[in-house]
């Protein structure tokens, strides 16, 4: 256990899942005839007339997103209908049949690059509306429509993929070739990261409610996250309360023995995505999810070791809800009012103490009555390895309160000591006493820990 741990401490991220990370969240954009039809999931049949957002800006998307401190955008390229929010050359389902006429693929892209986010898309593999869809020939029509969105859009940051798939036990199901699309991401977006339900540079966090594990480590079997053709529902990567999975027995395995990539440990970070509304697609009669409800996602993604990619359904004019943009402007302004202002404090590691269990002394610049957060971060670059800690304050009269248990760190861990929607927020006892010094405890790791950074907010 002891080797098997040392092992995946020293499994490192790319360059490019290093700068996925370091862009925390970004938007989703769900658009397309689900939005006039007021649908979740289209049937394919539906007539290309029905697009037509007689208002479309996607610069307006760009600046609520922007202005939420979001770094990026991801659109619904093509979602299971089969509609194409391009002009593919490979059907006629799509905007140039459409009365929009528009390339809102083109429109998204341009209006990120004026805004100063990154750009990427989402493509289902699942297509309704294509007759290839169910045949070997399926696979040639997807990458074609792949290759003109890899090669006609600019710089792409990120290509998002899931794995729905098929028409019903009794109906045509298709066999995806990933390993293909994904040799044709590294060819044409060789800085793209790609997103799969199990990888390969990220993956899912096995929920759309934005809700992320207790423990959200990033290095896991690659078995166990890599897509399987033969997998129709949730890997073993969604069990929790157990490490059995660690170890690559047979017995976790089952059927995914015949996965296509050998045994080993990978570098997976999981993304937690959720829609800021009930749907994925705008409806009329939902509101937006609290900003309570929100804020706290971003806290146990963002600050737990994952990013938060929230999705902003556009209406049927091709703008976004003045309700949901309201609700991200609160959002965007509360991360900036709860990380706006840190505390200034110089970080001492003690000597002496064993490598997997160091202790790291914060004396604050001056004695304060209430801490809010403590954000640490690990130098992912060297692999991730923390799997506990503790943090403790020392008052002006050196007495000691626990402040904080908390288990993996990775890139980022936001420690919250206080919760801003609550009506009261005891910090440590009801005394006048201060705090001058926080130490931060590793209380175990699997290898030498080596912190990047600690910031008192």
């Amino acid at each position: 256990m002891i080797q098997f741990l040392k092992e995946a401490a020293q499994v490192k991220p790319s360059r490019k899942q290093m700068d996925w990370l370091d862009m925390e969240w970004y938007a989703f954009i769900h658009f397309g005839p689900n939005t006039f039809m007021n649908r979740e999931w289209g049937q394919g049949t539906e007539p290309e007339s029905v697009f037509n957002p007689t208002k479309l800006n996607c610069d307006q998307w760009v600046e609520a997103i922007k202005g939420a401190g979001m770094k990026g955008m991801v659109l619904t390229a093509k979602h299971h209908d089969g509609f194409c929010l391009w002009p593919s050359k490979y059907t006629e389902h799509s905007v140039k049949n459409s009365p929009c006429q528009k390339d809102v693929v083109k429109e998204a892209a341009e209006a990120c690059r004026r805004g100063g986010i990154k750009f990427g898309f989402y493509l289902s593999p699942w297509d309704r509306n294509s007759k290839y869809y169910g045949t070997p020939e399926y696979n040639d029509y997807f990458c074609n429509q792949l290759t003109e969105l890899l090669t006609g859009y600019g710089d792409i940051f990120y290509v998002w993929f899931d794995n729905a798939c098929g028409e019903g036990p009794n109906g045509k199901k298709q066999i995806y070739d990933f390993p293909r699309y994904f040799e044709l991401i590294h060819k044409y977006q060789p800085n793209a990261v790609i997103f799969n339900d199990y990888g390969p540079d990220v993956r899912w966090c096995g929920n759309e409610a934005g809700a992320a594990r207790h423990e959200e480590w990033a290095v896991v079997p690659s078995e166990l996250c890599f897509y399987s053709p033969i997998q129709t529902g949730p890997g073993p990567m969604a069990k929790e309360g157990s490490l059995s999975y660690l170890y690559n027995t047979d017995e976790e395995l089952g059927t995914l023995s015949t996965i296509l990539y050998s045994r080993g440990l990978t570098y997976t970070p999981a993304e937690i995505n959720m829609s800021i509304r009930p749907g994925w697609f705008w409806h009329p009669d939902e509101k937006p999810h609290s900003l309570e409800r929100l804020f706290h996602t971003y806290l146990t993604s963002v600050g737990a070791n994952a990013c938060m990619h929230l999705n902003l359904p556009p209406t049927t004019e091709g703008l976004l809800d003045e309700a949901d943009v309201e609700r991200l402007k609160e959002l965007g302004d509360l991360v900036k009012k709860e990380f706006g202002t840190e505390l200034f404090a110089s970080v001492e590691k003690k000597e002496g103490e064993p490598p997997t269990q160091p202790v790291y002394t914060i004396t604050l610049d001056r004695p304060v009555k209430e801490l809010k957060y403590v954000v640490i971060k690990e130098d992912i670059a060297k692999g991730q390895r923390v799997e506990s800690f503790r943090i403790v304050a020392e008052s002006g009269s050196g007495s000691q309160y626990p402040l904080y248990q908390g288990t993996c760190i990775g890139h980022k861990k936001i420690c919250q000591l206080q919760d801003p929607f609550a009506l009261q927020n005891p910090l440590i006892n009801d005394s006048d006493e201060t705090i001058s010094t926080l130490k931060v405890q590793v209380t175990a790791a699997r290898d030498e820990v080596f912190i990047k950074e600690i910031k008192v907010y």
